[in-house]
C-alpha cells in the first residue's frame, strides 16, 4: 500500500489544527540531518562530560545533571546542583555546603542535538544560531561573545559552568565562582579562561587536545571553546537517536505494533500533536505555551521575590511570548520524565491528556514532582506561583491551542506510539561512562549505561 493511501486510511490527511492538512509521519533522519563528528574529539569530550574539574569546587559533572541513567536527564522535577551530593531522587544537600535553591527548570534530555534541526538551545531558546552576528550566534552576552564555538550545540556548554545554581558554585567561594560574580567571563583572566587552564595543567588532557586539535599542537593555549566542542562532539555522536522501532517503520524495515500504529495515526491526525511535535526528531523547534504548572524558584534574577518563568518573553520581550516554552523532541520520551519545564508530571499518560486541553487539565491537577530528598526551599515554597490564582490564570490564559478531547483508550494508543520512539542504542550510549577520567577526580558512582 502507498504511504499516501494508508495516511489517508490511517486519517493522516485530513485537515489539521487551524485548518492545515495533515502530512503525515515525517521522513526518516538521514546522514544530511547530521553534522559530521570527529570521533577522537568526540573521545575527548566523553571524559570532559563526565569529569568534575570543569566546576567551580570540582564537585559536579555534566552527567550530574544529563546521566544515562536517566535518559540523559536526571530522574527529577528540579535538581540541586552545587550543594548536593549523589544523582536523580537519591541527590540530598551537603551539609558542609547547603544550596541556596533548587535549578529553576527542568533538565532536558541530550538527543540528537547534534542535528542541523537544532539551532535553539534551551527552553526559552536564549542562545540560537544567528550567522549575521560575528560569533554565528545570538546570546544573552551579545557582543562579549566569543568566537570558537563549533556550533550552537557547543555555545550552549558555557551556561552551566556559569550558572551559580548548577556548576560555578556560590559567589566566592571558588576562583570561577568569584570571576563570574565579578563580571569577568571571557578574556585574559575571566571564568572561562580559568576552567581552561585546569584541563591544561593536567598532562593527559594537554596530549588529547594536542591530537585533536593542530592549533594546539602547533603552541596555541588550550581555550573553553575547545573544551565545549569536544563536549558537542560526544553529546552529537553518543546520544544521535534515530533507531527506534518507528524509523524502522519510516524506512520499511519493520511494522508497529497495532496500539502504536492507532497512536500515530491520532498524533499524526485528530490529536493535532505534529502541529508542534513535527519533523524527524518530533519537534518544531518554536516556543508555544501549553499552560503547564509551575513550580519551584522560577526563572528570575537573585533579587526578584516572584517565582514565575515567563519562558521565551525573558528572551524576545515579546508579550505574546509569556509562559511559551521551546517544543522538546519526544525521542526516547518515555524514558526522560519528569515533564514540563518545571517537571510538573510523573506520569506521561497524564500529561498527555493535560496538553491535549491544559484549562481542564489545570482543574484536576493535583501536584505532583520528583524532589531531591532534605531540601528546605524555605522562603520560596515550590507551588508558590502555581498556587497563586493570577498566576495560574495568567499561564492558562496564554495557551493558543484548541482543546482536543481524548479518551483514555486514545491515551493509551498515544502512549504506544511514544514508546516506538524509543532507541535502545542511543538510550544505552555508544562510548558509555569512563572508569575515569584524567583528572583524577571520581566520577558519578551511580552512572552506568543500562547494559551495566
Amino acid at each position: 500500500m502507498k504511504k499516501a493511501v494508508l495516511w489517508a486510511f490511517l486519517g493522516l490527511a485530513g485537515p489539521g489544527w487551524g485548518g492545515a492538512a495533515y502530512a503525515g509521519p515525517p521522513a526518516p533522519p538521514t546522514e544530511a540531518d547530521y553534522a559530521p563528528v570527529n570521533p577522537a574529539e568526540a573521545e575527548l569530550g566523553q571524559l570532559l562530560f563526565y569529569d568534575p574539574v570543569l566546576s567551580g569546587n570540582r564537585n559536579i559533572a555534566c552527567d550530574t545533571c544529563h546521566n544515562p541513567r536517566f535518559g540523559t536527564s536526571d530522574g527529577v522535577s528540579l535538581d540541586i546542583g552545587e550543594g548536593g551530593i549523589g544523582l536523580g531522587p537519591a541527590r540530598h544537600p551537603d551539609p558542609n555546603d547547603m544550596p541556596e535553591q533548587r535549578v529553576a527548570r527542568n533538565a532536558p534530555a541530550l538527543f540528537n542535538l547534534g542535528a542541523k534541526s537544532f539551532t535553539k538551545m534551551f527552553d526559552d531558546g536564549r542562545i540560537e544560531a544567528d550567522p549575521t552576528r560575528p560569533s554565528g550566534l545570538r546570546t544573552p552576552m551579545e557582543d562579549e561573545m566569543v568566537r570558537g564555538f563549533a556550533s550552537v550545540l557547543s555555545a550552549q556548554a558555557m551556561f552551566p559552568v556559569l550558572a551559580q545554581d548548577e556548576m560555578a558554585g556560590n559567589a566566592a567561594e571558588n576562583d570561577v565562582s568569584k570571576l563570574v560574580r565579578e563580571g569577568q567571563i571571557t578574556g585574559p583572566g575571566g571564568a572561562w579562561e580559568a576552567i581552561a587552564q585546569r584541563v591544561a595543567a593536567i598532562p593527559a588532557y594537554r596530549q588529547m587536545f594536542a591530537q585533536v586539535y593542530p592549533a594546539i599542537a602547533q603552541g596555541r593555549p588550550i581555550a573553553f571553546t575547545d573544551i565545549s566542542n569536544a563536549i558537542a562532539a560526544f553529546v552529537a555522536f553518543e546520544w544521535r537517536s534515530d533507531d527506534s522501532p518507528f524509523d524502522r517503520y519510516l524506512r520499511h524495515q519493520a511494522s508497529l505494533p497495532a496500539e502504536a500504529m492507532a497512536g500515530m495515526a491520532l498524533f499524526y491526525g485528530r490529536a493535532a500533536c505534529s502541529s508542534c511535535h513535527s519533523g524527524p526528531f518530533q519537534t518544531d523547534n518554536k516556543f508555544h505555551a501549553m499552560g503547564e504548572p509551575q513550580l519551584g524558584p522560577g526563572k528570575t534574577e537573585r533579587f526578584e521575590t516572584n517565582q514565575r518563568d515567563l519562558g521565551r518573553f525573558r528572551v524576545s520581550n515579546d508579550p505574546a511570548d509569556r509562559y511559551a516554552f521551546r517544543t522538546p523532541s519526544l525521542r526516547n520520551v518515555t524514558e526522560t520524565g519528569p515533564w514540563g519545564h518545571a517537571g510538573a508530571h510523573t506520569d506521561l499518560k497524564e500529561f498527555i491528556r493535560y496538553h491535549a486541553d491544559p484549562v481542564a487539565g489545570a482543574r484536576r491537577y493535583v501536584e505532583q514532582a520528583v524532589m531531591p530528598q532534605g531540601y528546605d526551599p524555605g522562603a520560596k515554597p515550590d507551588w508558590a506561583a502555581w498556587n497563586d490564582p493570577a498566576e495560574r490564570a495568567a499561564i492558562l490564559a496564554a495557551v493558543k491551542a484548541k482543546p482536543v478531547a481524548l479518551s483514555p483508550a486514545d491515551v493509551d494508543a498515544i502512549y504506544a506510539f511514544l514508546q516506538s520512539l524509543k532507541d535502545p542504542e542511543a538510550l544505552k550510549g555508544r562510548l558509555g561512562v569512563p572508569k575515569a577520567v584524567p583528572s583524577g577526580l571520581p566520577v558519578d558512582t551511580a552512572a552506568f549505561t543500562p547494559s551495566e
